[in-house]
């Protein structure tokens, strides 16, 4: 890991990262399964679907072919658009952080695979969107589907050209390497739901165990 270095931008991850969305998220996948004959019962086992494109998920854990994942993705829609989306919460101690962040100049930005019209309802619903200066997510149809084309989509639309004073911070490891393809340095953070293992071996630049410890890298 490097040694500690000071940041002006923050590009935040949302799933596992601003808020647990598990329940929401995984009370969608069980939906979409069932459509399969599927029935899982044990959620926790669903928490490798928070964070990473719900493509990759299906594919990796169900064994999916191409077409059944956009299949499932739009099973997982009707339930998330219709309850999933709210079926969930700010992580405690984040506001604080995002206040002082801002009050010391900071710019803040979301960055999640997360279809970017639900991102944004989510952010406003939980009135966060004061904090952030832009949202980005990936599109409805599929498009910006790595967390890398959503980072350089947001380097884009927030027109930054020097990558160097931004730190992506995320809880898996598609934050760590999607960061890294993306040009930027990554913290990785403990609350959400992935491991210091997992993060380290992605090529987190730092690691945080609390919201707090994002402080100090403004």
């Amino acid at each position: 890991m490097n040694d500690k270095r000071s940041y002006d931008t923050f590009f935040f991850d949302l799933d596992g990262t601003l808020t647990d969305s598990s329940l929401g998220i995984t009370n969608s996948v069980i939906y979409a399964l069932r459509k399969y004959g599927i029935e899982e019962t044990d959620r926790t086992k669903l928490y490798p679907f928070i964070g990473p494109p719900l493509t990759v998920s299906f594919e990796r854990y169900y064994g999916f072919s191409k077409e059944q994942c956009i299949e499932a993705v739009g099973y997982y829609r009707e339930y998330y658009r219709e309850k999933g989306l709210f079926e969930n919460r700010v992580y405690d101690g984040l506001v604080p952080v995002l206040e002082e962040l801002k009050r010391r100049g900071m710019t803040l930005v979301v960055a999640t695979s997360k279809p970017e019209p639900f991102a944004r309802k989510i952010i406003e619903h939980f009135g966060l969107n004061s904090y952030f200066d832009y949202v980005a997510g990936m599109e409805m149809d599929g498009g910006r589907g790595t967390k890398e084309a959503v980072i350089r989509y947001a380097l884009d639309a927030c027109r930054i050209t020097d990558k160097s004073k931004v730190l992506m911070v995320g809880d898996r490891e598609h934050d760590v390497i999607g960061a890294k393809a993306a040009g930027i340095d990554c913290l990785g953070i403990l609350y959400g739901f992935g491991s210091r293992e997992e993060l380290l071996e992605a090529g987190a630049d730092y690691i945080e165990e609390t919201a707090e410890g994002i402080l100090k890298y403004s």
